[in-house]
């Protein structure tokens, strides 16, 4: 009898996690598939559920907003606070975030309140979208469609990173980036790449670098006055 009651508990738990996976599955298709998209490593949409902490934290915070936009503000901290200690993402439920987004890595990434993010968004670990004082209203960043932040990066502020845009790891950032713009160093630079819209992907080695633009800049100025000399 005993047996027999274990083995139904345990079908019955494995029913329910077939359930919550097929749902998951469903609802969040959108983002299991820029994480498949975006990730190499990424083998199969299980892989993707089970273990990546970035569409964990994801999850929490959809379910944290929704509380949070019916004014159950403790709840919706209480649920992210629990997607913080389990995935070392902190979201807060009063952020605003697009259509296929995607933590990669995940660990030590933070979302401020009134941070606005947009779809097609690509974070690595370490990322802050995080304010700059104790200041009321619109105190985080604005982030447009398509846009990567490297691993590290700090965008800090009421200021807007425009569509297309790649910010470098460990950049810090804390005035406005118009489109199509690679932005580098401490504070971050702006770069444009030719006037055309970036190809968003992983390749984080063939950015332009505005301080080596500037020394190879400063040699050929001395190259030409060598010669005329």
């Amino acid at each position: 009898m005993m047996i027999s009651l274990i083995i139904n508990i345990l079908i019955l738990i494995a029913v329910l996690y077939l359930i919550k996976f097929m749902l998951i599955s469903v609802i969040f298709y959108a983002d299991i598939r820029a994480a498949q998209k975006r990730d190499p490593a990424a083998k199969s949409f299980m892989e993707i559920i089970l273990l990546y902490p970035g569409l964990h934290a994801l999850i929490y915070y959809r379910l944290a907003h929704c509380l949070y936009q019916t004014h159950l503000f403790f709840l919706a901290r209480l649920l992210s606070q629990i997607a913080r200690f389990s995935t070392g993402i902190e979201i807060h439920p009063g952020a605003k975030i697009g259509k296929r987004f995607f933590i990669d890595h995940g660990l030590g990434v933070v979302i401020g309140e009134t941070a606005i993010v947009g779809d097609d968004v690509l974070l690595y670990q370490g990322t802050t979208l995080g304010g700059t004082g104790i200041v009321k209203g619109k105190r985080h960043p604005t982030v447009g469609n398509n846009v990567v932040i490297g691993a590290g990066a700090k965008v800090l502020g009421n200021i807007t990173i425009g569509d297309n845009s790649y910010i470098g790891a460990n950049a810090v950032v804390v005035k406005d980036v118009p489109p199509n713009s690679t932005v580098v160093g401490v504070p971050g630079r702006i770069t444009k790449q030719d006037g055309k819209k970036m190809d968003i992907s992983l390749d984080h080695v063939h950015i332009l670098d505005p301080i080596m633009q500037s020394i190879e800049e400063l040699e050929e100025r001395m190259k030409r006055l060598e010669k005329k000399l």
